[in-house]
């Protein structure tokens, strides 16, 4: 069966196994959740990821990441353009996430970028989820 929002399954997968403690988890692959993932590794949210080829689409593996105590370093996931309603921000009215505590990741005509190097280099674009 056909999903119909990708991104958002990606992301509440992240979200359960980090309140599991899973080490790691398996999600079915494509370019755009791959790039996630490096926006995600780059800002030290996550250890690390791998991209895994099968016969099929491929897997992607990604590595959850914890602090001393065990406790997730991801706080909270949402996303923020859903299929039903896009949402499409100019580089002047990109908003921090929790006053820069968290990072938006954006999908610009220049690629998956956080909303700090979309701002910088001043492109627009479709904020596709917040992570704090």
């Amino acid at each position: 069966m056909a999903m119909s929002d990708p991104i958002a399954d990606m992301l509440t997968r992240i979200r359960n196994a980090g309140k599991a403690k899973f080490n790691s988890i398996d999600i079915p692959g494509s370019k755009l959740k791959t790039e996630l993932a490096r926006v995600l590794k780059d800002e030290g949210f996550i250890r690390n990821y791998k991209f895994i080829k099968d016969n099929k689409q491929g897997i992607l593996r990604v590595y959850l990441k914890y602090d001393e105590e065990q406790s997730n370093t991801i706080f909270g996931l949402e996303r923020a353009s859903k299929p039903s309603r896009r949402l499409y921000v100019k580089s002047k009215n990109i908003k921090p996430v929790l006053n820069g505590m968290g990072i938006a990741i954006l999908s610009t005509s220049k690629g998956i970028m956080t909303d700090k190097k979309a701002r910088s280099e001043n492109l627009g674009g479709e904020i596709l989820c917040n992570i704090w």
